[in-house]
């Protein structure tokens, strides 16, 4: 009985002391993201902010497994066939109108409603547009924390790294809810409308940091540069850079993991509101177009624009002595080849 007993004291010793563990490294999030955004940019606090960032990112990746480790995974997930030509994801928070929107621009029968977090799980609907089939996602609506688990927010996080474009859905009436998004995106490891940095980072067994570059250092240093890879325990390593890169860019790299999506911002109902208002709206977030489902404002312009940044290319086939397909063409992405 007495052995038992001590088992249960170390559990709960054992436990408190990943609590502890936890909390203060919170604290530490905390206390480096005031520093790194108080603290002014230039050469002389460029290797500071640098190593501070780095630090950063490895307490954030231990309290993002800590907390994956903590929660159980949900048995039905989201996980969905790709299918067609392009998946597009519809992200945004609750009752932001992804229902109505997929509804108007595809042949989906997604349940529609005024009240939050009608949308439960993943439903897809198909575009057909010029010839292309795009499949289109309707996820459920995200809050704030989504990255961490909030809501159920990671899972349906996790849909958007296998997609090929992000759609951006945000409410006229809450457009600060914007920047809550990109950094939900953010934390999850995907960049959006960026190009992947041409870095190539090559780890060797001795030797120390080589660092090699085809471009100026206008940004980073190599003191710096060493420093970050120090941060994330990388001591030996070649590194070449052929484009203009900044810390954030070099940590992407050095941890491997990051998604490079396109994303573009609808704002929508916008019948809701006078025209006054809705310009001031459109300063504040820039979007890419407004539409109103309900109304079917812009519909069609949303549709070009999807296909547009899908960069599609529909390529006509013709057969020797036949006369060109017009019809049905071979929709292929910008780089790919027949």
């Amino acid at each position: 009985m007495a052995n038992i007993k001590k088992v249960k004291l170390k559990k709960i010793e054992n436990s408190d002391k990943k609590e502890s563990r936890a909390s203060q490294r919170e604290i530490e999030i905390k206390e480096l993201t005031e520093r790194i955004a108080k603290t002014k940019y230039n050469k002389k606090t460029q290797a500071a902010i640098g190593q501070y960032k780095a630090r950063l990112a490895v307490l954030k990746n231990k309290e993002e497994t800590r907390r994956s480790s903590g929660v159980e995974r949900s048995k039905h997930g989201w996980s969905v066939r790709k299918s067609g030509d392009a998946t597009v994801v519809l992200l945004g928070f609750p009752s932001v109108g992804k229902s109505s929107l997929l509804n108007v621009i595809t042949n989906a029968d997604s349940r529609v409603g005024s009240f939050a977090f009608t949308t439960l799980t993943c439903i897809p609907g198909d575009l057909e547009y010029k010839g292309a089939k795009i499949q289109i996602l309707d996820m459920p609506g995200i809050v704030k924390g989504a990255a961490a688990g909030t809501g159920k927010g990671k899972e349906v996080l996790q849909v958007i790294r296998n997609a090929d474009l992000i759609i951006m859905l945000i409410d006229v009436f809450y457009p600060e809810h914007l920047k809550i998004l990109e950094q939900e995106i953010f934390d999850t490891h995907v960049r959006i409308n960026q190009k992947r940095p041409d870095v190539k980072i090559k780890k060797t067994a001795r030797g120390g940091i080589h660092i090699g570059r085809t471009v100026p250092s206008n940004d980073l240093t190599d003191e710096t540069i060493k420093g970050i890879m120090k941060e994330l325990n990388l001591a030996n390593a070649e590194v070449l850079i052929r484009t203009e890169i900044d810390a954030d860019q070099l940590i992407d790299m050095i941890e491997e993991n990051r998604v490079y999506l396109r994303a573009i911002k609808v704002l929508t109902k916008i019948d809701l509101v006078p025209l006054k208002e809705l310009k001031k709206v459109k300063k504040i977030i820039n979007p890419d177009i407004c539409v109103s489902a309900s109304k079917k404002i812009n519909i069609e312009d949303l549709k070009k624009l999807i296909f547009d940044s899908l960069e599609f290319m529909p390529v006509f086939c013709k057969e020797a002595g036949k006369k060109a397909d017009l019809k049905e063409p071979l929709i292929l992405r910008k780089g790919n080849s027949i």
